[in-house]
């Protein structure tokens, strides 16, 4: 059978239909990209699933890097050694004989503690104590430490550091209240150069925050007063019965001396004029020979 022969527009309406299809294909719309919030939440949800950056470890030293290390270490000592050297042969005073007075116990405390500091800085606590005892000696002082080397032995008291026994020597012998501070500062007032009135306020002051009362407290009011004044109170007919007369007439005694001196130098003045009278007033001349 002899094959169909096909005309050219035949043939043409063959090929038709596949352009038909391709040019459909061809302009299908494309996808759309997801929104915003999506890109969004699949990023966040990318980071988390991300495992998190290991920490920051720091190399380890080198060889080179400990060998160093070591050398700074071993200088720093060795320069240390060289200051206890150094300090060692500084001369340093040791304490005097402490026998338990009481105008001794801080110079014998200060001296003590600055030759710690200088020489045994670097020995155990125990063998500071021991040293500071060993200074220790005669008098009331002696059978102090003894007593106190009894009760340490029989775990009846504690000294754990030398600072400790400085402060059972100051407690022992030193001044312990402020009434035996102002009792000895009451013993040492004087009324100097200044005016009486400042003398008693002063004086009131310190016997106010003392034990003493009564006569002695007197005593010691007139002890510190200027010669004239203290002459006049003792020579007075009617002797003092309390500290409050003995200042009001102190007070007293100055204000009239002081009067007369001016006069004393008014007229002195006057008598230089002349024609001035140099007869004094009063009956004050010789008043200055009180001083």
């Amino acid at each position: 059978m002899l094959p169909v022969r096909r005309s050219l527009g035949e043939i043409a309406l063959d090929q038709e239909p596949s352009n038909t299809s391709s040019d459909h294909k061809s302009s299908s719309p494309s996808p759309s990209p997801p929104p915003p919030d999506m890109l969004r939440q699949q990023q966040q949800q990318q980071e988390k699933a991300s495992p998190a950056p290991a920490p920051y470890q720091q190399p380890l030293p080198t060889r080179e890097e400990q060998l160093l290390a070591m050398i700074a270490t071993l200088q720093q000592q060795v320069n240390t050694m060289l200051l206890h050297q150094q300090g060692s042969r500084i001369e340093v005073a040791k304490p005097q004989v402490f026998s338990g007075k009481m105008e001794e116990v801080s110079a014998f405390i200060n001296a003590a503690r600055l030759y710690i500091r200088m020489k045994i800085m670097e020995e155990a606590a125990t063998t500071q104590v021991a040293w500071v005892l060993s200074y220790v000696q005669g008098g009331v002082a002696e059978a102090w430490k003894d007593n106190l080397l009894d009760e340490l032995a029989k775990g009846e008291s504690e000294v754990e550091t030398v600072e400790q026994l400085f402060t059972k020597i100051r407690n022992n012998f030193g001044k312990t209240s402020e009434e035996e501070r102002k009792i000895e500062q009451l013993r040492t007032i004087e009324q100097g150069g200044r005016t009486y009135n400042e003398y008693v306020q002063e004086f009131k002051k310190v016997a106010r925050e003392s034990s003493y009362e009564g006569r002695p407290l007197i005593e010691e009011f007139k002890r510190g007063l200027s010669g004239a004044i203290r002459r006049k109170l003792a020579e007075a007919e009617e002797p003092l019965s309390t500290i409050g007369e003995g200042q009001e007439r102190a007070v007293r005694l100055d204000r009239n001396q002081r009067q007369s001196r001016a006069e004393q130098r008014m007229l002195g003045r006057n008598a230089a004029r002349p024609g001035g009278n140099a007869q004094p007033r009063g009956g004050h001349m010789g008043e200055e020979e009180d001083k």
